[in-house]
């Protein structure tokens, strides 16, 4: 009876410490895959761009809301097709030279991640845009394949209001908001 009960005594606790572990996963950003466009509206028409994501990392827990890591974006490496506009933009209104970065750092989700196929979640983190820190709750909707992961949101981002510069100029207005459009292309690890 001894013999039996002390491997199990010792299997039990490396079980449940498995289990565990296979809830904790890191979710490896692929900047090359990933993507973040905008839309800024104005007055003459629409203005869309895209930014580069620099890196990413995010660590999550199925079993606990808690969540860490971050998602960097070059501030300087915004396009739009027009370089004269997307100087103003890098110089004046980003100031890239002094911030180089835009990034995100959740800090806790509500929803359940599925271990494979389509998950809702809501992520709740500090956004820091210009050197400032913003809390910002995003939806976030994730597809997991094996080891292949898509995260997608879409937030609206009150620059003016966060203290960077209005670009308007003289009867060329432009919206106070930008919309934003994150895909996050990477790879699960526990």
């Amino acid at each position: 009876m001894k013999t039996f009960v002390r491997p199990l005594l010792v299997a039990l606790p490396l079980l449940f410490a498995s289990s565990v572990l296979a809830q904790h996963q890191t979710f490896a950003v692929s900047p090359e895959s990933s993507e973040v466009s905008f839309t800024l509206g104005g007055s003459d028409h629409g203005i869309h761009g895209t930014f580069h994501v620099q890196s990413g990392s995010v660590d999550f827990d199925r079993a606990d809301p808690k969540i860490s890591g971050s998602v960097v974006v070059a501030a300087g490496s915004g396009k739009t097709g027009n370089d004269s506009r997307d100087k103003k933009m890098t110089n004046e209104v980003l100031d890239a030279t002094h911030f180089v970065d835009v990034s995100f750092a959740p800090q806790s989700y509500q929803g359940t991640i599925s271990p494979a196929g389509e998950s809702t979640i809501q992520v709740t983190g500090t956004f820091t845009l210009h050197g400032v820190a913003h809390q910002l709750t995003v939806p976030m909707q994730i597809h997991i394949d094996g080891a292949n992961c898509t995260a997608k949101t879409r937030f609206i981002v009150p620059y003016v209001k966060w203290g960077l510069k209005d670009p308007s100029v003289f009867i060329l207005k432009v919206a106070k908001e930008v919309d934003v459009d994150l895909t996050l292309v990477g790879h699960l690890s526990n």
